[in-house]
């Protein structure tokens, strides 16, 4: 054997000495679909090994592995992320944790809900529900996407306008450090500031400096069900100053989404929802307040006073839940417009949303490609999505050179480059441009102290 065969052999021994059968894979074709996650233009490796843990001790066992044979881990959940910060690395352990998935505890006093990293975002969401409680935080991909891939991401979703994102749920962590070791973060209670917020840091951290092995979540009571309305706008400006007056009249929606034209065609032609494909923006907003008819009523009044064309409350619901479920098919649906999408998440400030999609359109225009916009736009979190055909070579470059446009746009507007989908492999460089060079330092600084080898998903963030 040569020396690789060989050191891939005694990682292979090690692991197994620690690990059930069932626990390891070596098999390259197997592996092979754990080497990337949904993001494209990202490079990805071929792993050495795969491991599907089902215990803190084992996740232990891999890290002190790692760290004797200097291997580098890469830990990944359900592998849904848009940024190719779960992308293996050649020779490196990919750490899937899907296989943690136990619901530990729910308690309706404390309002908290113990997990493991490996929970279904919508297996606990429907779980808290059955004892009157809600988690809010709800990606789109939320019936796939695991709590710990959602920690790693900080992830948002159509719901943060009023609830706030994944950061604002996560009161504490047990985390398997570079070396093996377990370290515990935060609390249980309600309150609570002893010592630097290690919990906070680890959120958003992208498996950079430890692996989540546990986390306890914040829960809320059960809001009654929301009622939404579609209201339709000749111009994506007309919608965003719609938008800005909802928000400064004190407005609390529970989801404020807007659709332009593209995805609106786009969601009709996959799931055939018949939304309107004429107007130029939907924008869709639901309260579930204890009187979201008024509040709607209020809403719509303003959607016309800045130029509504059609304001349309839901009749109920279930329509509701069907307007919900179409602003939840938006980015899958510009994924068949062409053989390949780059899916940014600029966030800007709400006052400078109508300059974010009036610029993205010109990009689009400038470089004679299809960009389909969905938003969050209650927080100003846009999602541009470039389709292209990723077999024209000129095409995959205008692609990724309006990308970058859009990017460098949302940081000319006071934004940042990226709201919720976090910065992998495809947004490093953009990273170091929105850190600064002290800032980035400092996030270095970090970065060692905690995995001073450096074997952390390396490659990712800068």
């Amino acid at each position: 054997m040569d020396d690789l065969e060989t050191q891939r052999a005694s990682l292979h021994d090690l692991l197994r000495a620690g690990l059930p059968a069932q626990a390891l894979i070596t098999d390259p074709d197997v592996m092979a679909s754990y080497a990337r996650d949904m993001a494209g233009f990202c490079a990805a490796g071929a792993p050495a090994a795969v491991v599907l843990p089902r215990t803190v001790e084992q996740v232990q066992h891999v890290m002190r592995t790692a760290t004797e044979l200097r291997v580098p881990v890469v830990p990944q959940g359900a592998r849904t992320g848009l940024s190719g910060a779960a992308n293996a690395s050649d020779g490196c352990v990919v750490l899937s944790l899907v296989k943690m998935d136990r619901i530990l505890e729910i308690n309706p006093v404390d309002r908290i809900a113990v997990v493991e990293p490996g929970v279904v975002n919508a297996v606990l969401s429907r779980a808290v529900a059955e004892q009157g409680l809600f988690y809010p935080p709800d990606p789109s991909s939320w019936e796939t996407c695991t709590i710990g891939g959602n920690i790693g991401t900080a992830s948002g979703g159509l719901c943060c306008v009023k609830y706030g994102v994944t950061a604002e749920y996560v009161l504490g962590l047990d985390v398997v450090l570079a070396d093996g070791r377990l370290l515990s973060t935060g609390r249980r209670t309600a309150k609570g500031v002893a010592g630097y917020d290690l919990t906070r840091l680890f959120v958003g951290s992208e498996g950079s400096l430890g692996v989540v092995v546990r986390a306890v979540l914040a829960l809320k009571p059960a809001p009654p069900e929301q009622l939404s309305l579609a209201a339709e706008f000749p111009s994506a400006a007309a919608a965003c100053e719609a938008i800005c007056a909802i928000m400064e009249r004190g407005h609390a929606p529970s989801l404020l989404e807007l659709m332009d034209r593209t995805t609106l065609r786009a969601v009709n032609a996959m799931a055939q929802m018949g939304l309107p494909e004429s107007t130029e923006a939907l924008l869709l907003a639901a309260f579930d307040t204890p009187d979201p008819a008024a509040d709607l009523a209020a809403v719509g009044e303003l959607c016309t006073a800045h130029g509504a064309t059609q304001v349309v409350p839901a009749e109920g619901f279930a329509e509701s839940e069907m307007l919900l479920q179409a602003r939840r098919l938006a980015l899958t649906a510009l994924e068949t417009v062409k053989s390949a999408t780059m899916i940014d998440d600029v966030c800007v400030p709400r006052s400078r949303l109508g300059a974010m999609l009036d610029g993205t359109a010109a990009i689009a225009e400038k470089y004679d490609l299809t960009i389909g916009v969905c938003a969050h736009a209650g927080d100003g979190n846009t999602h541009p999505v470039v389709c292209f055909d990723s077999a024209d070579e000129d095409e995959s470059r205008r692609a990724r050179e309006s990308f970058d446009e859009i990017m460098a746009l949302g940081l000319e507007l006071g934004g940042t480059i990226t709201g919720e989908h976090g910065v992998g492999i495809l947004k490093k460089e953009w990273l170091a441009r929105e850190l600064g060079p002290v800032g980035l330092e400092m996030q270095r600084s970090v970065k060692a102290a905690f995995d001073p080898l450096g074997i952390l998903n390396p490659g990712k963030l800068f």
